[in-house]
């Protein structure tokens, strides 16, 4: 679901976007929201994680690159183009060269995950690491822009292609349940990509991320 889709309000976010030179890795989250949702109240759920972090957070927009919710839903977050290297603000000292997915919800121990919206985090990361040739289930090596992440500024350390929030940060995000599903999802998302250097084009990818690919930049 694009920007305009779940209808932001285009006057609260920083008018220019940054971009890196690629996606070498994904970071997961979880938005540490109820799990009692209805899928159709989804778009204002985004919108309230939109103020909160444009208003009150002071990121410029949404941090994450991409929300996903329970029903497979992918959603369209910070602004820039889908398909482009957009620089988020989701994992401190590592959002160079990365794109944040965030599921919509709370996956701490014993929280079931749903089977769709695992299988749209997989196909959603197959397809962006696939635009620079990333195998899902690779090692990649990144390096830290800030002290407060787990390592110093200038440290250059691997992560998988497929990480959690956590690995980057001392944080309990994606959660232990979520965290659990990450090994299974680079699989999946390696399937998706036919174990190919690059993505076929549009193979496996669900309709709303179908719909991301061609946004207006």
């Amino acid at each position: 679901m694009s920007r305009t889709q779940w209808r932001a309000d285009e006057t609260k976010r920083d008018p220019h976007a940054h971009y890196s030179q690629g996606v070498k890795a994904v970071f997961i989250h979880h938005t540490d929201t109820p799990n009692s949702y209805d899928c159709a109240d989804v778009p204002r759920t985004v919108r309230n994680l939109y103020a909160g972090q444009t208003r009150d957070l002071r990121w410029g927009d949404l941090g994450y690159n991409f929300l996903v919710d329970k029903c497979g839903t992918i959603y369209e977050g910070r602004a820039g183009g889908a398909d482009r290297p957009v620089v988020g603000s989701h994992t401190l000292g590592f959002n160079q060269g990365t794109t944040g997915i965030a599921a919509i919800g709370t996956f701490g121990r014993g929280t079931p995950v749903p089977a769709a919206m695992e299988r749209a985090i997989a196909a959603l990361a197959a397809w962006k690491l696939g635009l620079s040739g990333i195998d899902p289930t690779s090692k990649v090596r990144l390096t830290s822009t800030n002290d407060k992440s787990l390592y110093s500024k200038g440290i250059s350390t691997e992560f998988d292609a497929v990480s959690g929030h956590r690995d980057g940060y001392a944080t309990t995000c994606p959660g232990e349940a979520l965290f659990a599903r990450l090994p299974a999802i680079r699989n999946l998302a390696a399937r998706l990509q036919g174990r190919s250097p690059r993505t076929p084009s549009g193979a496996g990818l669900p309709t709303s991320l179908l719909s991301l690919q061609h946004i207006s930049r």
